[in-house]
């Protein structure tokens, strides 16, 4: 296993490429600064230094990059989808060549450990490769016959849409979202979080290495308020596919309302994982601890809040402290470490301010509760868990994004489903039990778009992926995608001579 100074020594030549200029658009097929050439910095969590400037684009940008689309779209929704298919495929072995740069650059970028970031681009891959075998069957619809007429749907490509992506794992959320609009014939506009902007070059890069026609992906860097907003308001643009906070989803949706785009939205979760004693508490434990803890609590199907039957709940709340106990803080580029700082010190204050508010509301900070120093001085933060929380808290109720548990008491199976649900989120749940028919009954009732019973999240790439309430609108994955990124036709044949009426002459 290579040492933490070997994993230095290569990211430092990974990233010795961003230091001669700003990170630069992609429009037309062309790398270019911001029109105005503007820039703005991007920074390293781990030591709050900067790596890079990135071209700071704003309406002007994305309007070229949007007519860009807009152009190249004829001619890529006209490509037959199996010749799409071995361009995908082709994007997918180029990242694959690519991936321990990719990774590298992700963890210097977001403060993510290696350990899990070493996969995100394999994972990347996967998803291109996935929706590269999907490309042929894009259009496919269905045959309606009924009597005198026969009906058949088809599905056309929408037209240039827009994608913003997030800066929690952005080189894989990134290919989720831009793989299948790219296999429905789609072209696209990509405007990366500020925060992590550095592997979506990369990404648009290896996409036009591996031949994919110019304009038809576009990347223009920049701040939300600014090339985000004139990306969700362009006329060019028909859909807007958006993973982030609800409070920007929101407003998202109000910008996108004029010009009536679909928008299609992954926000956030407070989600729950319920563990009833009958449950296989050691694997519940590992779990539970593995989806809060890990990519430092920044994703938004984590289990933060932690539902235990009320016999168990001292000894499990103490087993997962345990466990917790023993996961180590320190630079992302060492292979031991688990958590490494959070993305900004704007975040990393927004996480820490829950600590304070947890000791005012009453709670019990049953571990951590406070920054930690880690190498570089940067936004570290312990590994935290709250006990004897009551549902209506504000820690069990707002998202905090972070290595943050709190844990909940409850009595029976309806007051667990009551719990879960109390709360204006509705991504994911997480149930541990071993009565088969309560894991239906359970399941059943919750308000989440995805359920995994006695399972922590892996994921099935054909399954819808999405979430209810505040958490989104609309899902992703398998044919879900398709439905998304393309208009469905249908067209009717008289099989016969019908009646027409007739209303003059």
């Amino acid at each position: 296993m290579p040492t933490l100074d070997e994993n230095l020594k290569k990211a430092d030549a990974y990233l010795a490429r961003f230091k001669d200029g700003p990170v630069l658009n992609q429009i037309a097929g062309e790398a270019v600064p911001a029109a105005d050439r503007g820039t703005f910095e991007v920074i390293s969590p781990i030591d709050l230094k900067p790596i890079a400037r990135a071209a700071r684009g704003t309406a002007g940008d994305i309007d070229q990059a949007a007519k860009a689309a807009k152009a190249a779209f004829p001619e890529w929704a006209a490509m037959p989808g199996k010749d799409r298919k071995k361009l995908l495929h082709k994007v997918a072995d180029a990242i694959v060549a690519r991936a321990e740069e990719i990774a590298f650059v992700e963890c210097v970028d977001t403060g993510q450990a290696h350990r899990f970031m070493a996969k995100a681009a394999l994972r990347g891959a996967e998803n291109f490769r996935f929706y590269a075998d999907k490309a042929p069957e894009a259009r496919d619809g269905l045959a309606l016959p009924t009597e005198g007429q026969f009906n058949y749907t088809t599905r056309v490509p929408l037209g240039p849409v827009g994608v913003i992506t997030p800066w929690n794992t952005p080189f894989m959320l990134s290919t989720w979202k831009i793989a299948p609009a790219l296999a429905a014939g789609c072209t696209v506009v990509h405007k990366p979080a500020e925060f992590s902007p550095l592997t979506a070059r990369l990404l648009v890069e290896i996409a036009e290495e591996a031949g994919l026609p110019k304009g038809v992906w576009n990347t223009v860097n920049g701040l939300g308020e600014e090339a985000g907003k004139a990306l969700t308001e362009h006329p060019d643009i028909r859909a807007i596919a958006f993973v982030g906070e609800s409070a920007t989803g929101s407003a998202i949706m109000a910008q996108a309302a004029p010009t009536l785009k679909r928008v299609h939205f992954e926000l956030g979760g407070k989600n729950p994982v319920i563990v009833f004693k009958d449950a296989d508490l050691d694997r519940a434990a590992e779990a539970a601890v593995f989806m809060i803890y890990s990519l430092n609590g920044e994703r938004c199907t984590s289990s933060s809040r932690l539902l235990v039957e009320a016999e168990i709940y001292d000894a499990f709340t103490a087993k997962i402290a345990e466990k917790a106990k023993a996961i180590k803080i320190g630079h992302p580029l060492d292979p031991d470490t688990v958590i490494g700082p959070l993305i900004h010190p704007t975040h990393q204050e927004k996480v820490v301010s829950y600590f304070e508010l947890a000791r005012e509301e009453g709670v019990t900070v049953a571990l951590g509760g406070k920054a930690a120093d880690g190498p570089g001085g940067g936004c570290y933060v312990e590994p935290t868990l709250f006990t004897g929380a009551r549902p209506d808290m504000r820690v069990a109720q707002e998202e905090i994004f972070g290595p943050v548990l709190t844990a909940i008491a409850f009595k029976n199976e309806e007051e667990a489903i009551e719990i879960a649900n109390g709360v204006r989120y509705g991504l994911a749940g997480y149930i541990w039990t071993n009565d088969v028919g309560r894991a239906f009954r359970v399941s059943n009732q919750l308000d989440a778009g995805m359920i995994w019973v006695n399972s922590e999240n892996v994921r099935h790439l054909p399954s819808p992926f999405g979430g209810m309430k505040a958490s989104g609108i609309g899902r992703d994955g398998g044919d879900y995608s398709f439905e998304f990124y393309m208009e469905t036709k249908n067209v009717a044949f008289a099989t016969q001579e019908h009646r027409i009426s007739k209303l003059g002459g």
